[in-house]
Order: structure tokens, then C-alpha cells, then sequence
């Protein structure tokens, strides 16, 4: 029963997608623990395993945003940097 008390307080995938990208890798790496201590059932291995696909899904996805924000910083006809505003593609325009 504490188990899954304690289970019930630890962030889902869809918790960590609105929280930062720090919060998912540490969310990834808690799974990688809990999968490489063989502690695990098989649903529960398989549970774990989809949901750590999802937040690398997610975390590849804001690597891919940030990169594009890095690469809109253009130097500016002053000298200076500006930050050029970032539109991120529709999920009907590329890829997932």
C-alpha cells in the first residue's frame, strides 16, 4: 500500500510536460532507475517504459525549440543582437 501511495505523489508524464525541461530529464532518469532495478513487474516495466518514451518524445521537442530560438539570434544592423520572434511549426506542417 505505501508503494503506491508513494507512486501516486511522483509526476506523470503529463505533470513534467508542462514543467521545465530539467524536470523531465530528472523524470527520465527516476524511470531508468526504477527499470534498471528489476523491481518492477512486466506491466509495471511496460508502463514505465511507454511513459519514458513520451518524456523523451518531449524533451527531444524542446531541444528542437530552443536550438530554433538560438538560431533566430541574428546581429542586428547596430551591431547588436536581436531576438527575432520564433513561430514553432504546426503539428500538421512537420514531423513529430
Amino acid at each position: 500500500m505505501a508503494e503506491r501511495n508513494e507512486r501516486s505523489r511522483e509526476p506523470q508524464a503529463d505533470d513534467t510536460a508542462s514543467g521545465d525541461f530539467a524536470a523531465t530529464v530528472e523524470r527520465l532518469e527516476g524511470l531508468v532507475a526504477r527499470l534498471e532495478s528489476g523491481e518492477l513487474s512486466l506491466e509495471d516495466s511496460l508502463a514505465a517504459f511507454e511513459e519514458g518514451v513520451r518524456l523523451t518524445r518531449d524533451a527531444q521537442r524542446r531541444l528542437d525549440e530552443a536550438e530554433l530560438k538560438v538560431r533566430t539570434l541574428t546581429e542586428g544592423t547596430q551591431g547588436g543582437i536581436e531576438l527575432e520572434p520564433f513561430v514553432p511549426p504546426s503539428e500538421s506542417d512537420g514531423e513529430r
